[in-house]
């Protein structure tokens, strides 16, 4: 049992190294997918996007490479099922989506924000993670379980490559590998297509990102993997909430941060890569910030200000349960292991981010 604890740490520690480069990496290079969608639309710069889907394509790779070279189980995760809930991932993709154009950032955004200095943020995370909890465990989760999570497609498969597997009858060990590079690939040629984005901070976001997520999926599916637990004789992915491994995500994180942080003398809460995830991308962009002098503090601007930020903030909390995922749980570890349900809830983000903005622009009209 000894050799297990000393395991287990090693997964936490791990996990912590990988979330600080990923917050390191995120605050240097201004990595964001609200930023990313807003540039698009009020700038046409699709500079942001690029290094988006560059990092999508990284962590693809990353995951079917692995998968492919025998190190991780694809199927041990829980983003790929053949039940695809598509209107929990579409309405609280849409939720999270909008909400996280009022609070200036999604969860991953929020982390980094407050390394760098933003009470906001602070103020964003805490109602998030409350909101996120009482989606999980609370009022707002028997709302959520008796009516999105009640609509389902029983699908013959739950990611591109089983449902190509079932359409051409394909039994082959490596079309996960084939779709992922075909996929990936399609990726990789967009974004490098464009001569501008070849600078060493557009490259590092994507490619920095990305791998943070490859390296989480190894360090829960790889080394945290213990094909026979002494006590049930069952195999078990240590640190993990969802029992299965896990890559980055910060929606339910800062739910179980909370809990831990106000339930730290209960014995039986042990600390997860998640909660730990959302320490390291603290620590890591409050690095940089101290480093390069870039660290300042940030308030509210105004009462319209801190109304908008707590109603998005609740809605993030809401939606990213609901959609199981976030901007990075579902579009870059969800969308790396190329899951139905992931596209749904990316494509219900990037709906409601669009609302949000024109939400925006009609307050801006609204008070000249």
């Amino acid at each position: 049992m000894n050799e297990l604890s000393e395991l287990h740490a090693r997964v936490l520690w791990a996990a912590f190294g990988v979330s600080m480069v990923f917050g390191w990496v995120a605050q240097k290079t201004h990595f964001c997918t609200m930023g990313a969608i807003s540039d698009i639309v009020n700038m046409g710069d699709w500079t942001r996007m690029r290094m988006w889907v560059l990092a999508v394509a990284v962590a693809m790779l990353g995951f079917y490479g692995m998968g492919a070279l025998g190190w991780i189980d694809l199927s041990r995760t829980f983003y790929i099922s053949t039940r695809i809930i598509w209107l929990s991932a579409l309405v609280g993709g849409a939720l999270f989506g909008f909400g996280m154009v009022l609070a200036s950032g999604c969860g991953s955004k929020t982390l980094v924000r407050i390394g760098g200095g933003s009470l906001k943020a602070l103020v964003v995370f805490f109602i998030m993670g409350v909101s996120a909890f009482a989606t999980l465990r609370g009022i707002t989760a028997v709302l959520r379980v008796n009516t999105v999570d009640t609509v389902a497609w029983d699908a013959p498969a739950g990611s591109l490559p089983a449902m190509v597997s079932h359409l051409t009858g394909s039994v082959s060990s490596n079309l996960g590998l084939v779709v992922a590079l075909l996929v990936g690939g399609a990726m990789l040629c967009w974004v490098l297509s464009s001569r501008s984005f070849w600078t060493l901070d557009h490259l590092l976001a994507g490619v920095g990102v990305g791998a943070s997520v490859v390296a989480m999926w190894w360090v829960t599916g790889y080394l945290g993997y213990v094909p026979e637990h002494p006590e049930t004789l069952e195999s078990v992915y240590l640190a993990t909430s969802s029992g299965l491994m896990e890559s980055l995500t910060f929606t339910a994180p800062m739910a179980y941060t909370l809990d831990w942080l106000q339930s730290y003398s209960d014995t039986s809460k042990r600390l997860t890569v998640g909660v730990v995830s959302v320490l390291g991308v603290v620590v890591g962009a409050f690095v940089y910030s101290m480093a390069t002098r870039s660290f300042r503090w940030e308030g509210f601007r105004d009462t319209q200000d801190t109304a908008l930020h707590i109603v998005g903030a609740v809605l993030m909390g809401i939606g990213g349960v609901t959609a199981m995922g976030c901007t990075v749980g579902q579009g870059l570890s969800g969308l790396s292991t190329l899951s139905l349900v992931s596209v749904i809830a990316v494509t219900g983000i990037v709906l409601g981010a669009l609302g949000g903005l024109r939400f925006q622009l009609w307050l801006v009209m609204r008070d000249v």
